[in-house]
């Protein structure tokens, strides 16, 4: 029971078996979720961001997308990102093995960013997590060794809620969805707390404002009283001295002066008689004496 030309068929040939599903080369996934844009699909480029999922993008992809979300496919993976204000620029650090000038080392399989506290290189090999207070990318691994409440690169305080764990798995996709929901809800309350705030301060100085227009009406009505009073007694004391100059206005009354310096105004008694004798003087004439 051969066939045409005399082969004989093997069971394989014959009898169809399913096919197993193509499997993913992790190399080439990890390649891609580390060294592309989530949203472009294109090589990253400085400045890199990163939203609180832990997924990388261009910074240029996402300004694209917030103006245009039909640009690209996917979109609706994106509606956690609102803003700018929901992604955060990364301070990545730079892989001094690139720069080198030798031939000795074979750079092609380097990553472009390690982290600066143990140089491990970012190529999905080793877990890295970014701050969410002030961007530095750092490797989970240093976190874990050196653990501190001020970040390893700029020396920034942080809380344990703002590492954010970049391309991680579906159980730290679930906690930085909570984490996020958390800031959020935060930020929003305190939003509203100072919005409170400052209402209450607004209406603060109106009643202030009455009180002092109260109190300078009163001030006012006593400065009033005061001048008046002032003015009073201004006018007494000119009274007073005009009725005191009157008094010693005569230079006879003055017991400090002589009898000499007093006898040489018209006031003395001196100059009185003086002017009776010769009251009856005429003024020179020469008709007179003829």
């Amino acid at each position: 029971m051969g066939a045409d030309g005399g082969t004989i068929p093997r069971r394989d040939e014959l009898v169809k078996e399913k096919k197993k599903p193509e499997k993913k080369d992790k190399t080439s996934e990890l390649q891609h979720k580390w060294n592309d844009c989530s949203i472009s699909q294109l090589p990253l480029q400085k400045p890199v961001m990163a939203c609180e999922y832990g997924s990388l993008y261009n910074k240029e992809s996402v300004l694209e997308c917030l103006l245009d979300k039909q640009k690209y496919e996917g979109v609706a993976k994106l509606a956690h990102i609102r803003g700018l204000k929901d992604v955060k620029e990364l301070q990545l650090t730079d892989n001094p093995a690139l720069s080198r000038t030798d031939n000795k080392m074979d750079i092609s399989n380097c990553a472009p960013y390690i982290c600066p506290v143990t140089g491990l290189e970012m190529n999905g090999k080793h877990r890295f997590c970014f701050i969410w207070t002030c961007g530095c990318v750092i490797s989970e691994r240093a976190l874990k060794e050196v653990p501190s409440s001020l970040c390893h690169k700029c020396a920034k305080p942080y809380a344990a809620d703002d590492v954010i764990v970049l391309n991680g798995d579906d159980a730290d996709f679930e906690l930085m969805k909570s984490r996020m929901e958390e800031r959020r809800l935060a930020a929003k309350q305190s939003k509203k707390g100072k919005k409170k705030a400052k209402t209450d301060s607004e209406g603060e100085p109106s009643s202030k404002a009455a009180k002092l227009g109260d109190k300078s009406e009163t001030s006012l009505d006593k400065s009033k009283s005061k001048s008046a009073t002032a003015a009073k007694s201004a006018t007494a004391a000119s009274s007073a001295a005009k009725t005191v100059k009157s008094k010693s206005l005569s230079v006879q009354d003055d017991p400090k002066s002589s009898e000499v310096y007093k006898s040489l105004f018209t006031s003395s008694d001196e100059a009185k008689k003086q002017g009776a004798q010769h009251s009856g003087w005429v003024s020179f004439n020469p008709q007179y004496f003829r």
